[in-house]
């Protein structure tokens, strides 16, 4: 549990479906707001509040806002595939923007979150700073890259051996109450954005990797595209990454240099 204050919020995403907004701090006039965007099978909870992150950030004068994407936590979950059409998890966040009035803001999100992030920055949001967390570059260009991978996850549930990725990848599913129908059609939202685009980002952005992590392709690659990017790496791998304190501290550091 946490003793931040949290205040649930929705606003109409895409064809109006709900989405689930969690705030986390208060607006003042000395309060930055900062939108982060959780990963794939995850939620905004866990992500950024169950681990000690976003204690850290409002300490650090940030009002967190923090949604649950489509088909993730406490957000809408139809199974309708037509519900998930391409850059849908773009378009609701896009509109959370725009509903919750942000005009100065930053932006980031860990894997499919900082994939999102990317998305909206390539559709024209103007955040002041960036973070880019658990993301390399394949991960950006080739969306699809591990798109098989999750297919078997998601429609062999409950057939993988104990220990083994798969095995992992469900024990994270069971654990943030994920809908495997929900998942499975998830990856239909999923948009690349070229490399001459990524190139063309001219905010000041951080990539915050786990030293064992090459899930979505190699940071370092990411960073050496950016115009205006840092590498900062934390211990673990795309599992665990974002369990460590250091993700926290790595965000705070960036946010008020």
């Amino acid at each position: 549990m946490t003793d931040l204050n949290i205040e649930r919020h929705d606003i109409q995403g895409r064809d109006g479906l709900p989405i689930a907004v969690h705030v986390v701090g208060a607006k003042t006039d000395e309060t930055r707001d900062l939108v982060l965007i959780h990963g794939y099978f995850s939620n905004a909870w866990t992500n950024w509040i169950r681990y000690g992150h976003a204690e850290k950030l409002v300490a650090a004068g940030f009002r967190l806002i923090l949604p649950d994407l489509r088909g993730h936590g406490e957000s809408a979950k139809p199974h309708d595939a037509a519900a998930y059409p391409p850059d849908a998890l773009t378009d609701d966040n896009l509109a959370l923007v725009e509903q919750m009035g942000l005009t100065d803001y930053d932006l980031g999100g860990y894997s499919l979150g900082a994939r999102t992030t990317v998305r909206m920055l390539a559709r024209g949001a103007t955040p002041r700073r960036v973070i880019l967390a658990g993301m390399g570059l394949r991960g950006l260009t080739k969306t699809l890259d591990k798109g098989g991978y999750y297919k078997n996850v998601l429609t062999n549930l409950g057939t993988f051996e104990r220990g083994t990725s798969e095995w992992m990848t469900e024990a994270f599913l069971k654990t943030t109450k994920g809908d495997p129908v929900a998942m499975l059609n998830i990856l239909n939202t999923f948009v690349d954005t070229p490399e001459e685009v990524i190139a063309g980002f001219q905010q000041p952005t951080e990539v915050i990797c786990g030293a064992d992590d090459q899930d979505n392709g190699i940071a370092q690659e990411l960073v050496e595209t950016l115009p205006n990017g840092r590498y900062v790496e934390v211990p673990g791998n795309h599992m665990n990454a974002v369990t460590r304190k250091e993700l926290g501290q790595a965000m705070v550091d960036f946010l008020t240099a």
